[in-house]
Parts: structure tokens; sequence; C-alpha cells
């Protein structure tokens, strides 16, 4: 049996961070999404990644990024195997560099979810196949594409809305949307203590984009910088492998939750609630913002799964 026919536009290239592709480029990903969870809604049944394999390399646990690639991937008739540090020997007894060699010689694509950025993208130099970021230290792309479809959903075009940031403004997620939101034309905000402004390296990568795409990118620590926001959108204050600073962040951050008032503060009564979880009910938002009416992160959550399919299918 052949696999079903799909026209892949960026067929054989890999996704470490947005800053890799144009503005038209990430809106074909887009669009593809829209249409995987359109078939999804049908209930289409369709295979075409049947043949295909994916290696799903994982040093850090994860319940959405998991589920959405083995599930966009078997669904479509791909068979995806998990990889664990238990079970590879990643940059330990073996080099990346040969990891990737061995992967690449036995699988269609690679999925990374670690710590470095510079594995992400010593996988795909090694590899000879699409290597997918799952999330590292310094990004996390399929994130920041889900979010965007997600606002998307919610205001139609996204270009012109303006997106906030509240938290830790140097983590993956918030410089994923920075690169994201500067390449789209979306007006992006981080509000957070000055010790987490994002750093200027980034700044700096986003600020030619932000040019062309007429975005605004403003960075600073008061929270009437919320104001005119048609999204909030936070984290949790301590991210992964950063446990053990818990406490300074909970001091650093409690100002920056995000919870009804500040929502009023945007004015915008139409104002709706993102993040990528898993979240701290309690901490980083409020139970009543997080369940409540604005809240979209059930959508977001949802979005990962198409809009890591239409990663897939428009690069294999």
């Amino acid at each position: 049996m052949l696999p079903e026919p799909f026209n892949a536009p960026f067929k054989g290239r890999s996704l470490l961070t947005w800053a890799d592709y144009s503005p038209e480029e990430i809106r074909r990903f887009l669009g593809i999404a829209r249409q995987a969870k359109a078939e999804s809604r049908r209930g289409e049944t369709h295979a075409r990644f049947l043949g295909k394999t994916l290696a799903l390399v994982f040093e850090k646990r994860s319940t959405r990024t998991r589920c959405s690639f083995e599930t966009a991937f078997g669904e479509e008739g791909g068979h995806p195997v998990f990889l664990s540090t238990d079970d590879i020997q990643l940059g330990t007894k073996e080099s990346v560099e040969d990891t990737a060699r061995v992967l690449g010689r036995m699988f269609s694509a690679i999925q990374f979810r670690g710590f470095s950025q510079k594995h992400a993208e010593t996988l795909a130099a090694y590899s000879g196949v699409p290597v997918y970021n799952g999330l590292t230290d310094s990004f996390h792309p399929t994130q920041a594409l889900a979010d965007v479809m997600t606002l998307e959903e919610a205001f139609g075009s996204a270009a012109g809305r303006k997106l906030a940031f509240c938290g830790d403004g140097r983590n993956n997620v918030a410089r994923s949307l920075m690169v994201i939101c500067a390449k789209l034309g979306i007006h992006f905000t981080v509000v957070s203590p000055k010790a987490l402004f994002p750093d200027g390296d980034i700044r700096a990568l986003c600020a030619p984009f932000a040019a062309a795409s007429k975005a605004e990118i403003t960075v600073g620590d008061d929270l009437a910088l919320v104001a005119g926001a048609d999204c909030l959108y936070t984290d949790v204050w301590a991210s992964m492998g950063e446990e053990s600073r818990k406490a300074e962040r909970q001091a650093l951050l409690a100002p920056y939750q995000v919870n009804e008032a500040l929502l009023a503060q945007t004015g915008k009564p139409d104002c709706i609630f993102m993040h990528c979880l898993p979240a701290i009910k309690g901490e980083e938002v409020t139970h009543d913002v997080f369940e409540g009416a604005r809240s979209r992160v059930w959508d977001e959550a949802e979005n990962r799964k198409h809009t890591i399919k239409a990663i897939m299918l428009a690069t294999l």
C-alpha cells in the first residue's frame, strides 16, 4: 500500500526556530493546520505518513508535545518511536553527531525535546532528515504556532493584535512568541521584573523582523503595559530545570500574576487568556481566570496537535 500523497511545500526542512521561516511560510503552516483541524472535525481518516517513521527523543517530560506528535503521526499511518535518555546514548557514551547519523539512517524524521538548542541544531546538521524542536531551553516553536492559531480562531487575522506575556520574559515560550509575533506583525509585549527581561540577543534577532512586519515589540516591568492587549499569556514561574529557584521566582513574579484585575486593566472586554500548560493555578494565574469564559487554554492545547501535524505534513 502506498501512502496518500500530500504536496509538502517545505519537504526536507527542519523546524528549530521560526527565525528560519518567512512570514509567508509560517502562514502556509497555519493554513495546513486549519485544514488538518477541519479534517479531524469531519472525522476523516488519512494515511499520509504510511510507511514513515518518527524518532521522538525526549530529555524532558511532556504531555502535550508527546501526545501531539504520537497521535498526529500515528493516525496518519506512521510509526512513532519514543526514545528517552534511558533508551539511547545521546551526548553521553555516544556523541550527538553519531546519534544523529544513526537515527537519520533509520527514521524519516526526528523530534527532539530537551535542554540544549545546540543538540537540536546538531541533530539537524548530521541526520539528513527533518528535525523538529519540541522544546529546548531557548525555543518552543511548535507551541508558538499553536498559540497563533488560537489567537486567529478568536479574532480572525492576528496581524495588528496585541499579545502580552506576563511572567518570566526569558523563557523559551516568551522567546518563541517574540519571534513569531515579530514575523507576523503581531504586537508583542513582555511584562516582567527587570531581572527576568528577555536577553539582548533575542531582542536584536527580532528587531528586523518586527520592522518588516510593523509589529511593535515592547519590554517593561509596568503592569500598565497590558493596556489594549487582546490576549494575556503566562507560563509557570519556574521552568523545567529551575525548580530549585522556585521560591525566588515566586517572590519576583507574584505581582505579575494574571488575575481578573489584570484582565480588566487591558480595557478589552474580549481579551482572552492563554497558557502553554501545565499551569499552577493560584500562582501565575488565578483559578477563576484559568477556568473562566475568557480562557482559551483547551483550544490552545488541542491546536498543538493540529499544528504539529501541519509541520510534519509540510516537511515530510
